[in-house]
Formats: C-alpha cells, structure tokens, sequence
C-alpha cells in the first residue's frame, strides 16, 4: 500500500471510487448516489477540483488500483486560515482494517503540518465506531455531537465533531 496526492489524471479513477462510496456506504456522505450521478462533466469537474488551491485529496493505492481517499479542505478566510477540515475519506471493502486508512489521514496530517496548519476538524456519523477509533488513535478528540445532524428517510443520524491540535 502506498499514498500520494491525487492529481487530474486520476480524475476518472477518484470517481469510480466515489460512485462505489455513495452505494456502500450512503449514510456516510451527505451527497447521494443519484446526485452524483447527475453532474454534468463529473470528470472534469473532479479534474479541477484535483488540482484546487484549497483542498488537497490524496489516494490510497493498492497494486497501482486507488483503493481509499481522503480530502483535506483548508479555508479560506484569513482569520480561519490556521483551520482545515477532513473530508469524503473512504477506503474500500476489502482493504478495511489492513492499515491503509491510517495511512492516509496520517500523510494529510503530514501535508497539513508542512503548510503550517494548526487545526483539523472532521465529523464522522456518531455510530461509526471503528472510523472514530482509528481517529482517536491519532490523536483527535472530540468535541461536541451534533442530534440530528443528517435527515435520511424515516430516520435521523447524528455526528462527532472531532478535532486535532497540530500545535
């Protein structure tokens, strides 16, 4: 296994992946299947996204296939500038609990260190338990639980806000 930042050449590879995400795990992410079925040039507009001044996403690669991702969002304002929150990570089925998401969230928390961020936010579903474990295990905490945070048909889910001081 091995990580590296993704780039517009793997614009068409993060989206096959992405595709997969939003069916094997829809109560993860707050964008459904069939709304990312529906973008118009979904490839290109992951290519741009790619190579985005504010965010960085990077890759988890088995056997030269993208088997996980994860994308760090830093903002923009300058007064927020010290913060940057974690988002879409996803690895998949068959390369969960081999190490390789602990291998991606510390390489984003290495390039975070290297541009001189100070804080990393992230939320995670209050009832996915080994991805909180794998969180508090490198070192986040967390810090408030937002009731309700998503509505899905019939039911509601609530969240974690962790974060992570880097100094």
């Amino acid at each position: 296994m091995q990580v590296r930042e993704l780039n517009q050449s793997d614009a068409e590879e993060y989206y096959r992946l992405r595709l997969e995400a939003l069916l094997t795990n829809p109560d993860a992410f707050i964008t459904t299947y069939e709304q990312e079925k529906q973008r118009p040039n979904p490839i290109m507009t992951i290519a741009q996204r790619l190579e985005s001044e504010t965010s960085r996403t990077f890759g988890l690669f088995v056997k030269e296939t993208l088997a996980g991702v994860v994308t760090l969002v830093k903002e923009t304002h300058p007064k927020f500038s010290h913060k940057a929150s974690i988002l879409a990570m996803y690895i998949t089925k068959d390369h969960r609990r081999k190490g390789g998401a602990e291998l991606l969230i510390n390489e984003l928390i290495q390039f975070a260190r290297a541009i001189e961020l100070e804080v990393l936010h992230l939320s995670v579903v209050t009832d996915n338990h080994p991805a909180k474990e794998l969180y508090k295990k490198l070192g986040f905490q967390t810090y408030g639980t937002e009731v309700k945070a998503i509505k899905l048909p019939g039911r509601y889910l609530d969240e974690d806000h962790m974060v992570l001081f880097l100094k």
